[in-house]
């Protein structure tokens, strides 16, 4: 009897496992090493996020997949508040447990398979496909989705501002977008998790009536506090939008038991309601961008894009797997362009959660 092959099978080799050799030479720097690789929050968790925590910590109970009533008020509110959303309810939102589990699971749990296509952009968050790999359904990379044959395509991927490239889409550009997913019927979800780094530019979101014509329909963003509010260790992200596409999600989710912590919830409600944080937050990105921007543009590189998120998307036009080994010589370790897609070949990203001395010195050794 042959064997039933594992969904692993299904799956591209895991890239960051590449990068060990060139870890393994920076680590080696005197000075130690700065790892600008992975995208992953060094600054404390809030205080007030903490307490609320803690606070909690004595639930005994299960937590339900919808969240608690405050967790949604405090949803509805920040997206009304933040995103410029009008009209939205309970139904409306959905927390999940961290933004990367919903990015892979989403496809299965839509329920697409072979014969469907996801689509997400050319240089990408390496998740969007494996989603569709884990559910069998097809993939394609597009420059342009409205350049896109839509027959077959089910789920519309938009990221913006952009991992890795730091890249915005204007609000003409997600009209145009979102209008024609529409005439094709076509589910889209935008992944909005770097929506409030903006530095050159202001993102905006599909929940804005400008870019919707005041209508969900069709539409779902994903938001994510990892980054925002620094709580990448408490796996809290959730999603916004069509609620009749959230409320099946919300049975499904319910069947496979994907609830976020009740201490959890109680946090994002906390990190929600406050923006002194993130203002704190932003700011120390900003600083950290600044010195690194000017530290690369001296030793030679070009920086494209990166109006916004936490990353730098530089280049020196060559193999990214050179400019790797490169910066590996002097301690400093980053993301090869190719991760994202064959058209960051030429490009590697540098992300800014570092502490401050470890940018600083990173920036020293540029220099």
């Amino acid at each position: 009897m042959s064997a039933v092959p594992a969904p692993v099978d299904r799956l591209p080799t895991f890239p960051w496992d590449k990068l060990e050799p060139y870890k393994k030479t920076a680590a080696a720097h005197p000075d130690g090493l700065v790892d600008l690789s992975v995208g992953t929050p060094v600054d404390p968790v809030p205080g007030l996020v903490q307490k609320a925590l803690t606070d909690a910590a004595d639930s005994p109970g299960y937590p339900t997949v919808w969240g608690t009533p405050e967790l949604r008020d405090a949803l509805v509110s920040w997206c009304e508040r933040r995103l410029g959303a009008r009209g939205l309810g309970h139904p409306n939102v959905l927390p999940v447990v961290g933004s990367k589990e919903l990015v892979a699971w989403l496809p299965t749990q839509l329920g697409l398979g072979p014969g469907d296509t996801v689509a997400y952009p050319r240089l990408a968050y390496p998740t969007y496909e494996v989603g569709a790999r884990l559910a069998r359904a097809g993939h394609v990379a597009y420059d342009d989705p409205t350049e896109l044959d839509p027959a077959g395509v089910k789920l519309l991927w938009l990221n913006s501002p952009s991992n890795p490239t730091g890249r915005v889409l204007a609000k003409d550009e997600l009209t145009r977008i979102v209008a024609w997913a529409r005439d094709h019927g076509i589910l889209v979800f935008s992944d909005e998790c770097y929506i409030e780094l903006g530095w050159e530019a202001d993102p905006v979101s599909v929940l804005h009536p400008d870019v919707n014509g005041g209508s969900h329909e069709g539409l779902v963003t994903v938001h994510s506090l990892s980054k925002r509010s620094n709580l990448a260790g408490y796996r809290a992200a959730f999603l916004a939008g069509d609620a009749a596409v959230l409320g099946d999600l919300l049975q499904i989710r319910k069947h496979g038991g994907m609830m976020t912590s009740a201490p959890t919830q109680a946090a994002v409600v906390a990190a929600l309601g406050d923006e002194t944080h993130v203002q704190e937050q932003r700011a120390r990105y900003a600083a950290r961008r600044e010195l690194l921007r000017e530290a690369l543009t001296g030793h030679g590189f070009r920086i494209e894009h990166s109006e916004a998120s936490l990353y730098l998307w530089a280049t020196r036009d060559e193999s990214c797997w050179e400019t790797v080994a490169h910066l590996a010589e002097l301690g400093i370790l980053v993301a090869p362009g190719d991760f994202y897609g064959e058209a960051g070949e030429r490009f590697v990203r540098v992300a800014l959660t570092a502490t401050d001395e470890r940018v600083k010195a990173a920036a020293a050794r540029l220099s």
